[in-house]
């Protein structure tokens, strides 16, 4: 029942309107915290875990997703969910161990021949030597 409440209703925290003059990802993520988790797309959470929005409700969803299709793709190319979770900072996923092994699982599992995009090619890369 927790995904048909938005990230604002989970974390408790609207952050209101945008400021003026903000750029259309400010709006874009402003928006979306009031959008039932449920009903965010592959997109949605690429853009949401891009600016480190909601980490803790989502990381978990993304998971779910790439557990299905690794190589899950918004508007980007194929891939660029995963790569939105490689890039995360390392500390994070020295907290939460747990969701990082989930995330190596579904990593090994990627042949680098599936990866048309250089710079996800390398983020996994140093993802599994633990450079990241």
């Amino acid at each position: 029942m927790e995904q048909q409440r938005s990230l604002e209703q989970i974390e408790g925290h609207a952050w209101g309107d945008p400021p003026a003059g903000a750029t259309r990802l400010i709006e874009t993520v402003h928006e979306l915290r009031r959008r039932p988790v449920s009903e965010l797309t592959v997109e949605d959470l690429r853009v949401l875990l891009g600016q480190q929005v909601g980490l803790d409700v989502l990381v978990p969803v993304a998971l779910e997703v790439l557990a299905v299709e690794p190589l899950a793709e918004g508007d980007f190319f194929p891939g660029d969910l995963l790569s939105a979770m490689l890039r995360l900072p390392v500390d994070y996923w020295k907290v939460h161990a747990e969701w990082a092994a989930r995330l190596r699982g579904i990593v090994a599992g990627v042949r680098p021949d599936e990866v048309d995009d250089d710079n996800l090619q390398h983020e996994i890369l140093a993802f599994r030597d633990g450079r990241h």
